[in-house]
């Protein structure tokens, strides 16, 4: 816009007003360098800015509005329109999932305890164990592919090494491990004899404990149901003076008259 030849600049309030933009938003655009002032008068430090700014400006206060972080904005802003509504739907999907992984985690949420499952829970005692373990930081969704692998080399190594190979699989939690939380998975298979470790697979002591334990009903073995089992050993623990979890949950293959039994070592 042009009056007289002369470009017509707006103050700072009128062009937030017209783009929809509190000061206290035009203030930090331009401090991130996200929307800067066409000028600024060096005597009164007046900002002042473009109406041919307004489209940028009216475009980043929609993108703000769906919690877009600055720097995700600024790099929609610099697309075109149809590579930026390309990006968008990429976005919009993967806030879709999110909410899909959350709502499996409000359905998992602790409430009222099954006495069923509550009674079932049994302690037994734990020998000590030689295992061969690998160990990894991923998260819910690439479980199965890292345990199944994890435990077809580890046989394979033991049998490799002269040794059967058929001992109980041990998945151990040392984090909560969900849909977009990593967590450190190790998956270890228990022996008799002697190995040399071998790449990413290592040996360790499985000492001698008491587990408080809980075979899986079918109908909890996935995800979001799994996590009440732990609850449910988790408040029968906690109920019982004296007892104590001594360290991290493990999963148990096979289980007690189920594919896997849920287990924490504990002392009493």
């Amino acid at each position: 816009m042009q009056t007289g030849g002369v470009e017509k600049y707006l103050l700072a309030g009128e062009f937030g007003a017209a783009a929809r933009l509190s000061p206290k938003a035009l203030r930090l655009y331009a401090e991130q360098g996200l929307l800067l002032p066409a000028r600024v008068d060096p005597a009164t430090g007046y900002r002042y800015y473009s109406p041919g700014q307004l489209p940028r400006a009216r475009l980043i206060a929609r993108l703000r509005g769906l919690g877009l972080p600055l720097a995700r904005i600024e790099y929609l802003a610099g697309l075109t329109p149809e590579a930026r509504a390309f990006e968008l739907r990429g976005w919009l999907r993967a806030q879709r999932d999110r909410l899909d992984e959350w709502a499996v985690m409000v359905e998992a949420a602790p409430g009222p305890i099954d006495a069923e499952l509550t009674h079932a829970v049994a302690l037994r005692e734990v020998p000590p164990a030689k295992v061969l373990c690998r160990s990894r930081r991923i998260d819910s969704t690439a479980m199965a592919d890292f345990v199944g692998a994890a435990e077809r080399d580890i046989r394979a190594h033991l049998r490799a090494s002269g040794l059967p190979g058929d001992g109980p699989k041990l998945v151990f939690f040392q984090d909560l491990v969900t849909p977009d939380s990593e967590g450190l998975v190790e998956v270890a298979i228990s022996y008799d004899g002697s190995i040399e470790p071998i790449s990413d697979l290592h040996i360790r002591l499985a000492p001698e404990h008491t587990e408080a334990y809980l075979p899986v009903p079918p109908e909890y073995e996935e995800l979001p149901l799994i996590l009440r089992i732990y609850d449910v050993l988790e408040e029968w623990t906690d109920a019982r003076p004296g007892v104590v979890c001594t360290g991290h949950p493990y999963e148990i293959y096979p289980g007690t008259g189920a594919r896997f039994d849920v287990a924490y070592p504990i002392v009493s």
